[in-house]
């Protein structure tokens, strides 16, 4: 009988609560990734402002790391990916804006993902308890194993 609900308890741990915390750590990471992006276009638009760059020559990757060269002829306006497919041209200043609005949700979205990671993680650690509760082993003798 015990060992039925100890089979049970692994199970959901194993095809519930593991493959949901893989996939919450995962969503986390894409949404770090897209801050890192903003980050460094904020960046880069910071720099031009401060060296009053007006036109700019660059490589462009056209894909499978092939690059062109490209002439920029006014930096003053850019096109920023707002999502969706959707680009809109914005000044420097518009563009800051921007960036910092969606900087602020995704730094939300970030502790919104953290707080489900920890809840889950403490999930996983009560249904350990409850494994090791159940056969009847010290507390020292069990393993967190599951995270």
């Amino acid at each position: 009988m015990e060992q039925d609900k100890v089979r049970k308890y692994e199970e959901f741990v194993d095809r519930r609560l593991k493959p949901d915390l893989v996939h919450a750590i995962a969503q986390r990471d894409k949404v770090f990734e897209q801050q890192k992006v903003f980050s460094d276009l904020r960046r880069n638009i910071e720099n031009l402002e401060k060296n009053s760059v007006t036109s700019l020559r660059t490589m462009v990757n056209l894909g499978s790391e092939i690059y062109m060269q490209a002439d920029v002829p006014d930096t003053r306006h850019i096109f920023v990916d707002v999502g969706l497919g959707f680009h809109v041209e914005f000044t420097w200043s518009e563009a800051l804006n921007f960036i910092a609005a969606r900087e602020e949700k995704l730094s939300s979205q970030i502790e919104e993902y953290t707080r489900l990671i920890a809840s889950i993680k403490a999930q996983i650690k009560m249904v350990c308890e409850g494994i090791r509760e159940l056969l009847q082993l010290p507390v020292s003798e069990m393993e967190p194993k599951y995270y």
